[in-house]
């Protein structure tokens, strides 16, 4: 991995539930994980790509690699120059424990739990 690509900053969120003692129910919060360096890249997919993988261009898709840790999952949100993103695939490992690829996508209120 070079690490002169990974010239980003970006936080990876995890979802925090906590139960109210005084009416039982229950509150999510994102709470941030870790701060990293990244290589984030857009993803600029052709028309075939767009259409066999649904990949929709306004919602923003990226790809990000960052080094290696074994604490992040597609359950998670990254945040990246001032916009949250949610985590769509499971990271893949790259080379011997050396980094982590996934993809993400801007998360959009429309639809979306908090």
């Amino acid at each position: 991995m070079d690490a002169g690509k990974l010239d980003r900053r970006i936080t990876i969120m995890q979802r925090s539930t906590t139960q109210e003692s005084v009416y039982g129910t229950q509150s999510v919060a994102w709470v941030p994980l870790a701060t990293v360096w990244a290589e984030v890249q857009d993803m600029l997919p052709s028309r075939a790509e767009r259409v066999a993988e649904g990949v929709n261009i306004a919602m923003r898709p990226c790809r990000v690699r960052i080094r290696y840790r074994d604490d992040v999952t597609a359950a998670m949100r990254m945040t990246y120059a001032g916009r949250t993103y949610q985590i769509l695939s499971q990271p893949a490992e790259l080379g011997r424990r050396e980094g982590l690829e996934f993809t993400a996508e801007q998360l959009s209120t429309v639809g979306q739990e908090p």
